[in-house]
């Protein structure tokens, strides 16, 4: 049995107590902007020392792997750490508690698909919990461990090492590719071919295939093709009562899709070891603008606008005043619209002057020669720069911001829905003003609530809202996440309430069951329960994600029991 202390883990290491990689630094400019937002919250500015791995005290292993499966089980102290919660604000404050009542007894790194097959007999043979875990990046407790005292034990089933594109069809434009592949390690087992998947969540660097197509992860486009769905041609999961593999096509009309239950199961109905997915060429022409509007509403109607006419914008991003302060491209006086078009195919000034016709008829204002520019030359990084590089940088680097900040008993978490145009303005209004309210009674803090649109659809919009307050007057950790709970019921109660989604591309985990179970018809419930017992009767897999299980009451998480 595997009882060295060390990770069996073959990334690089991990911060386990928040975003991204271990040895990641913020700049000078990154340091002063978090003092900044801290001290402007009413918080007290201090440098911490990163928790470390030796100040926590974690229960010793309940149960024990077989002897044939136990070279590829860990119970390292970082191994069960990096496993026990995701990244969401709630688990990075936990961290800072140090705060792990429920780790994973053992983590498992499969080395192939019989191994996958061989853990989860095990585990329904013994009672034990299986969380399937891609890049652990969920800020919505989809992998946390917490499933009740009904096991026996819990498992932390990690697929790293299940990350090669194992085929490529370039007439069909698509590849197989394994489930635990890294989104850098696609693009650059693709990048020799010439072709891409070309699916960028913010978790990218961190986040794999099979995390994407469990939680119908949002990605890089802004319009058409918007989440991990529309790039899936077929699937593979291996469930406890067999494997399932769909077949490849382009469409089909036979009866209900089976890759439609693959897709946002969350690890509860099996584990995807593998899918076709289609890919693209690699883009040679782009085209951009950074827009202004001093009407924010008039900005949303511009994208309504953008997103009916069929142009089909890659990027067409909305950042509300507040939002631009947030981003750094701008000082709260005007909305900004970052749009952008890219093709592997045809130069774009064609469709970037009908956009920009669009733009002008709502009041938007923009630098011609910067748009001019930006379409200079194939192959140009023009769109890297200006607003739209600036956003870019800001989007993949906050997570690393945030982390200090929780540290400090600073509250900075988002939520993401989708509605309507017809609701849009009201439902904008509404949500923000409800979820105020609650962060002002919950903390009694100045509080800063902010929303951009990610992504765009001619028949609505994807508002996705920050929020950043002191958690207390004290400014204590604790005491931060206990009004955490209060607001986070709160949002996902909002936008159900005011006919949203509680999750546009975040997933459902733990955190948003409340709203979940209010969205989804109790018909459709039952139908995925019967789905459930069909292929995990013994309910081993993710408990207490989208299913009630005899351990795992309704709506009950480490976080929001």
């Amino acid at each position: 049995m595997n009882t060295t202390p060390s990770s069996l883990s073959r990334r690089p290491a991990r911060r386990f107590w928040g975003w991204g990689a271990a040895d990641a630094t913020l700049d000078i400019q990154e340091q002063a902007a978090v003092k900044f937002t801290v001290e402007q919250l009413g918080g007290n500015y201090v440098a911490l020392a990163a928790p470390d791995a030796s100040e926590y005290t974690l229960r010793a292993p309940r149960v024990a792997p077989p002897a044939a499966l136990a070279s590829s089980f860990s119970q390292s102290p970082v191994d069960r750490l990096n496993h026990a919660y995701g990244k969401s604000y709630a688990d990075c404050a936990r961290m800072w508690l140090r705060s792990v009542p429920n780790p994973p007894d053992w983590v498992a790194y499969p080395d192939d698909e019989q191994a996958v097959v061989d853990v989860l007999d095990w585990a329904a043979r013994s009672n034990v919990a299986v969380i399937p875990f891609g890049g652990g990046t969920s800020v919505c407790g989809g992998v946390e461990p917490a499933v009740g005292d009904g096991f026996a034990g819990t498992i932390s089933l990690d697929m790293e090492r299940l990350g090669r594109v194992l085929e490529i069809d370039k007439v069909s434009r698509a590849a197989r590719i394994q489930a635990g592949a890294f989104g850098p390690d696609i693009e650059s087992q693709l990048r020799a071919h010439d072709l891409t998947l070309r699916h960028y969540p913010q978790s990218f660097e961190f986040s794999t295939l099979g995390g994407w197509i469990a939680t119908r992860a949002g990605g890089h486009y802004a319009t058409q093709h918007t989440h991990i769905d529309d790039f899936v041609e077929s699937t593979r999961m291996v469930t406890p009562n067999g494997v399932m593999q769909t077949q490849r096509l382009p469409g089909s009309g036979a009866g209900p899709a089976p890759d439609r239950l693959v897709l946002g199961s969350e690890g509860t109905l099996g584990v995807i070891t593998e899918a076709w997915m289609r890919l693209q060429d690699k883009p040679r022409f782009r085209a951009s603008a950074s827009i202004r509007f001093t009407d924010y509403f008039a900005a949303a109607r511009c994208v309504r606008a953008l997103a009916q006419s069929g142009l089909n914008p890659s990027n067409c991003r909305l950042l509300d005043p507040m939002e631009t302060i947030f981003s750094g491209v701008g000082d709260g006086r005007f909305a900004v619209l970052v749009l952008g078009f890219e093709s592997a195919d045809h130069a774009l000034p064609t469709w970037m002057a009908r956009a920009l016709e669009l733009v002008h008829d709502h009041g938007g204002e923009y630098d011609a020669k910067a748009v001019e520019r930006s379409m200079a030359s194939e192959g140009s990084d023009e769109h890297r720069r200006g607003a739209a590089g600036v956003w870019r940088n800001a989007f993949i680097r906050m997570p690393y911001w945030r982390d200090p900040a929780v540290g400090l008993g600073i509250i900075m978490d988002t939520f993401e829905t989708a509605i309507t145009w017809d609701r849009f303005e009201s439902f904008y209004r509404q949500v923000k003003q409800e979820v105020e309210t609650v962060i002002q009674r919950a903390t009694g803090q100045k509080t800063v609530i902010s929303c951009r649109i990610t992504h765009a659809y001619p028949d609505g919009a994807a508002p996705y809202f920050t929020i950043a307050t002191k958690g207390s007057a004290t400014g204590d950790v604790a005491s931060a996440l206990a009004a955490w709970r209060d607001i986070k019921l709160a949002a996902n109660a909002a936008v159900v309430g005011h006919g949203g989604t509680v999750t546009h591309h975040h997933a459902v985990g733990r955190d948003h069951r409340s709203g979940y179970d209010r969205e989804v018809p109790v018909l459709f419930r039952q139908m995925l329960a019967g789905a459930k017992a069909a292929v995990d009767p013994r309910g081993i897999l993710n408990p207490g994600v989208l299913y009630n299980t005899n351990s795992s009451p309704q709506g009950q998480s480490g976080v929001l029991a």
